[in-house]
């Protein structure tokens, strides 16, 4: 699965390289923020001319997006002789702040230490700088102190977005996949235990960790389950492109469930592709659904264009006349059809020519005489006519997840529950 890997890294693990990273999510900005108009007044009253003045001159620079101006004015601040503990505390904050945001992640690190030592920071603005030293560590490249900080910050209360992203990004930086397997699956754990949606970030995390430990099943689970919870075109191309390598799986059997599946969730695009899936429906004895495949690639501009246009003009044609010829004979079909199998595949055939309820009946018939070739393969097409009549989707979902077996008519019927069912 490169492509979860790549999305991973993309989505999930890239720290932006912007010093002004997680500033306002962090509020590292308090200082110049309190100290241009907004300082509590015991902040204020604590703090002499001298020092106030230069440091209200750096928040203003700050906020006009001049830090390494900002960075000068904080030192005329601290040169100021004899500073009260509030006095050095506003100074450490405001040099933190503005050094963060000149990209001197050294500096903001020392500064931010400092502000942490006083003691005079509520469990909250500890939380917020913890989290804020811990990104200037993975910025100097020294994962295991932004670890420590990072753990810090949750040990405080801290649980912002950023301060999981960041300690995703740490843990994928050391190579503990088992370490980053556990953690994701109890966050995903958590989250639909609690009722809630999983982040899809610690879905992709779970993945990539899985991946790299070699656990194919857990994987899948995994990719089920951003499938349920984030049906993005990308976790659909993803599922069904593994699906054919999966072992046991009958790709001639399922060859056309497959194409219908990538045509559902916007996955086919070539021309090979709509021919193909036009060509073994009409094997299979599904004419219109050939036609209807046909007609959705010209209307895509896929077909019907270029040197082969002539040729998918023969196939539709072909679909036309064999679409003609289906519904003539279809009384007689349901007529013939006395064991199982063959009320199944003709029912099949009725709900594809439009006949559903007809379809359905028949199926249900079929299923119902047991001592069927493949009886999970025909729970699987009733599943698909009922999801495809719209009229009963609790039942159409409960008949698909019933569909057992190894062979992909399980995994056929479980992805339709899924896309059926948006859940």
């Amino acid at each position: 699965m490169a492509f979860l890997a790549h999305t991973l890294h993309r989505v999930f693990f890239e720290i932006p390289q912007d010093p002004l990273y997680t500033m306002t999510k962090l509020r590292v900005l308090a200082a110049s923020l309190l100290m241009a108009g907004c300082l509590s007044t015991a902040y204020a009253q604590a703090l002499r001319p001298e020092v106030a003045k230069p440091l209200q001159q750096a928040g203003d620079m700050l906020k006009a997006g001049k830090a390494k101006e900002a960075l000068a004015k904080v030192r005329d601040a601290d040169n100021v002789a004899n500073k009260n503990p509030n006095e050095q505390l506003m100074v450490d904050r405001m040099r933190g702040a503005a050094a963060q945001r000149a990209g001197d992640n050294a500096t903001a690190a020392r500064s931010f230490e400092a502000a942490m030592a006083s003691g005079k920071l509520s469990q909250a603005e500890q939380a917020q700088m913890a989290e804020s030293i811990a990104f200037a560590y993975s910025q100097l490249k020294d994962n295991a102190k932004a670890g420590q900080w990072a753990q810090k910050a949750v040990s405080l209360g801290g649980n912002s977005p950023q301060l999981k992203q960041l300690q995703a990004y740490l843990q994928g930086q050391s190579g503990d996949y088992n370490a980053i397997a556990k953690d994701a699956a109890a966050a995903v754990s958590a989250a639909e235990q609690g009722g809630r949606k999983p982040d899809e970030g610690d879905l992709l995390r779970l993945a990539d960790a899985y991946q790299h430990t070699n656990n194919a099943a857990g994987q899948s689970a995994v990719l089920e389950k951003l499938l349920a919870y984030y049906p993005k075109k990308e976790y659909w191309a993803a599922a069904l492109g593994r699906l054919p390598r999966k072992p046991g799986f009958s790709n001639d059997r399922y060859s056309l469930d497959l194409l219908r599946l990538r045509l559902a969730t916007g996955n086919l695009s070539k021309a090979d592709d709509y021919m193909e899936m036009a060509q073994l429906a009409l094997q299979a004895g599904f004419p219109s659904e050939g036609k209807m495949v046909v007609e959705k690639g010209i209307a895509a501009g896929v077909l019907g264009t270029g040197p082969e246009a002539a040729r998918h003009k023969r196939l539709e044609d072909l679909a036309i006349k064999q679409e003609a010829e289906g519904k003539a004979g279809l009384d007689k079909d349901v007529a013939e059809a006395k064991d199982g199998n063959a009320m199944v595949l003709v029912g099949t055939q009725l709900v594809s020519f439009g006949q559903t309820d007809k379809g359905i009946a028949l199926i249900e018939q079929g299923i119902a005489k047991d001592q069927l070739k493949r009886p999970d393969d025909a729970k699987l097409r009733l599943g698909l006519a009922l999801l495809h009549s719209g009229k009963n989707k609790a039942k159409a979902t409960q008949t698909l997840r019933s569909v057992q077996g190894n062979d992909g008519a399980a995994d056929i019927a479980r992805l339709w529950a899924l896309l059926g069912t948006g859940a």
